[in-house]
């Protein structure tokens, strides 16, 4: 049995109906939204004939049918159409988020991914820029108490990383502008994978016992920085979903291990987008679907930008937000701003277990 034109038309109205209403799609719901150009008998034999394929499923003894993973694999992988514009009035909403957030990049993401969790009803995730050559450009060392100093990195990429180190004799003002002078010195510009304990021997004998915590955060925000924090938006709508009754906790744990979620929303090499399902995981997380997004910086840097909810998700009036999003997060993590819309890249890939291994 192949997939000729009309299952093909069936198994997209079907993903559209059931992401629409929640509800398994019977053969007369799916003849009114044809307008009767198809008989109910006619289209009960292409369900029929979708469901031995494995495309749909019958959740019940009733004649509705939903899309099973495997159906919602081949809508995503050959059905689903590339971008359309997205509407006026939720574009004016964008922008105006954006014109209102601090774009220091890490505020920046934060407040992204709230912002795009708002609008489009599920859970957001919006990763900072990273790349393998960021590291730290700058180190200042102030003191924040008695017997305790920060220190504060800024990266390649214009984030601000902060550690506070004890120090147990307290700092002074000239300590700390000869700590920050040795840091400027010898860690700003070198590659996480070059910070040797040969390297933090000798600049730990170059001061007193007592000041050493502060190299030695120094050096862990260097081995972090290359490390894109991931900032999360309404977890709360996971709840909404009855797909995702009972996962909610498991899907949490996912996304705040911070470098697992990192993995997962972003979008492999050579790729802009990227469609998770979660059957592909280990463990597996039934009805999840996570779409990813990468966002360019310039420099070699870039981040991503992920919707996670159910797989019945509205991807065509999710799909335009998410590029929209990513677009946006592009021009303000560099400071640029497009006079004209980039042209359109095909972006679509569903991402398989196979190929996260």
């Amino acid at each position: 049995m192949t997939m000729d034109a009309r299952k093909q038309r069936v198994l997209q109205a079907i993903v559209a109906l059931y992401g629409l209403e929640g509800e398994p799609v019977g053969s007369s719901v799916l003849a009114n939204y044809f307008d009767m150009a198809v008989s109910s008998a006619t289209l009960r034999n292409e369900m029929a004939a979708l469901t031995k394929l494995g495309l749909l499923e019958q959740p019940h003894t009733s004649a509705g049918r939903v899309p099973s993973a495997k159906g919602y694999r081949y809508y995503l992988d050959h059905l689903l159409t590339d971008d359309q514009p997205l509407d006026r009035v939720t574009r004016a909403r964008v922008d105006a988020v954006f014109a209102s957030l601090d774009h220091e990049p890490e505020k920046l993401a934060q407040g992204a991914a709230k912002a795009l969790a708002a609008i489009s009803g599920c859970t957001a995730a919006v990763s900072t820029p990273c790349a393998e050559n960021l590291c730290i450009a700058h180190y200042e060392v102030v003191q924040v108490g008695r017997s305790a100093a920060a220190v504060l990195a800024v990266t390649t990429a214009g984030y601000v990383r902060t550690r506070v180190a004890r120090v147990r004799t307290g700092l002074s003002r000239e300590n700390a502008a000869a700590l920050a002078a040795l840091l400027n010195r010898n860690l700003t510009f070198v590659a996480p994978v070059d910070l040797s304990p040969r390297l933090l021997a000798e600049l730990c004998s170059q001061i007193s016992p007592e000041l050493v915590p502060v190299i030695s955060a120094a050096a862990a925000i260097l081995q972090d920085s290359t490390q894109p924090h991931v900032y999360l938006g309404g977890e709360q709508y996971l709840l909404d979903w009855p797909q995702l009754d009972g996962k909610v906790g498991s899907i949490l744990s996912l996304l705040n291990d911070e470098e697992q979620a990192a993995a997962l929303i972003a979008p492999p090499a050579e790729q802009s987008e990227s469609i998770l399902l979660g059957e592909d995981l280990e463990p597996q997380i039934p009805g999840l679907c996570i779409v990813s997004d990468r966002y360019l910086v310039g420099g070699g840097l870039w981040g991503s930008v992920a919707l996670i909810g159910p797989t019945r998700m509205p991807f065509q009036k999710l799909m335009p937000l998410l590029h929209t999003f990513a677009d946006q997060l592009g021009e303000g993590m560099s400071g640029k701003r497009k006079d004209t819309p980039q042209a359109a890249a095909p972006r679509r890939t569903v991402i398989y277990k196979e190929d996260l291994e």
